[in-house]
């Protein structure tokens, strides 16, 4: 005689159905909330440049207003009036804090093949990104 055990009907795991749709439905839901995460990262790199630039123009004021004279070199000269170092610009294709220094009256311009994040004028003491998107800050 045959000893015939019988199986148990419970299932031990999971079938493929349902793994290719948990799968699924957590690719759906990262598809939603990468895009979101991503923006919030830029915005962070945008705000924090805008509160360095905004330092920045401080600084060489404050400096302007001690020394009767615009500074030649924000980089060089500013460590009296910066708490820290000399901040790094956190947007566009130079992310540093190299100054190219500019002379003269005329206004800004943008030089995108430079390795300067920020552009200065030492004779009206304006400060700018290196980045055409973020000229008007």
């Amino acid at each position: 005689m045959r000893n015939t055990t019988k199986r148990s009907s419970k299932r031990t795991g999971f079938s493929l159905i349902e793994l290719v749709v948990v799968v699924l439905i957590m690719g759906i839901l990262a598809a939603v909330a990468a895009p979101k995460i991503f923006d919030k990262i830029s915005d962070a790199r945008d705000s924090s440049t805008k509160q360095s630039l905004a330092v920045l123009r401080s600084a060489i004021e404050l400096y302007r207003a001690n020394e009767d004279v615009y500074p030649a070199d924000p980089a060089a000269n500013m460590s009296d009036y910066l708490k820290g170092s000399f901040p790094k610009c956190e947007v566009g294709a130079s992310c540093n804090s190299l100054v190219e220094l500019k002379t003269g009256t005329d206004a800004l311009v943008v030089d995108t093949g430079s390795t300067a994040s920020w552009l200065y004028n030492s004779t009206t003491g304006e400060i700018r990104i290196n980045e055409p998107t973020y000229i008007t800050w």
